[in-house]
């Protein structure tokens, strides 16, 4: 199953608008995954102090930096490229604002925990680009935030990589069995299979029997892409909490 979504506007935290894939009306989540905004935020706006519990998120930096702050103690700024990963567990507070001039973008993914972690305790990490693995293949490239060799460990197993495809380029990608994977445009143009997506658009693939998708770009492109496999658990998703 593969259907195509658009991306929503929502405001958020202090005059932040995000593209959200998800949580929305009639969207609420894509298990193992519990929220999805591509973000894009001016100087002097952000995320000020907001409580969380029951999910892991990573916060992925595409252009400007994030700062960080939470009441583990944790006060860390990352730039273009990096990433803050956080396992709200039990219950955490945090604040995210972005750096004191231009613009700051980027992509926040929330990981639901499994039933029986929800209340371990809550964790942070920050991982600078230079960490993070890049792959070159013909026509592009592609960086490796979660998964083989990074060293971003979360609770759940997924995969997430940023890639970037010249102009006419394509990659083949491959889906374990059983898995839900998401494909998100950051910019350009994508034709998969049958399907074409563009800048705020995304595929959201139910694999059932593992596939490969031959990916093709149009015009210069940026995407990102997740996939994990399903808790099967009952999400009771509220507001900052996923209980």
């Amino acid at each position: 199953m593969i259907d195509k979504v658009d991306a929503q506007e929502v405001f958020e935290g202090d005059g932040v608008v995000v593209n959200r894939l998800f949580p929305i009306s009639g969207r609420m989540n894509f298990d193992p995954f519990v929220l999805w905004d591509h973000f894009n935020i001016a100087a002097g706006h952000g995320f000020p102090d907001h409580p969380h519990r029951g999910f892991e998120a990573i916060t992925y930096m595409l252009e400007g930096g994030m700062h960080h702050q939470d009441n583990l103690g944790n006060d860390s700024f990352v730039n273009k490229g990096g990433a803050q990963i956080f396992c709200a567990g039990s219950g955490m507070v945090h604040s995210e604002m972005p750096a004191d001039k231009g613009q700051s973008m980027g992509v926040q993914l929330w990981i639901n925990l499994p039933k029986n972690l929800k209340s371990i305790e809550p964790s942070y990490q920050k991982v600078l680009e230079e960490s993070l693995p890049t792959v070159n293949f013909k026509g592009g490239y592609y960086r490796t935030i979660v998964g083989d060799e990074s060293p971003i460990k979360l609770h759940t197993v997924i995969n997430y990589r940023h890639f970037n495809i010249e102009k006419e380029g394509e990659f083949q990608l491959n889906l374990g069995q059983e898995s839900h994977a998401i494909i998100y445009v950051i910019s350009g143009d994508l034709t998969i299979g049958e399907h074409k997506i563009n800048t705020a658009q995304a595929l959201f693939i139910d694999s059932k029997s593992g596939r490969d998708l031959l990916i093709k770009a149009k015009t210069s492109s940026e995407f990102m892409f997740a996939s994990g496999i399903p808790h099967k658990q009952p999400i009771y998703q509220h507001g900052p909490y996923v209980d």
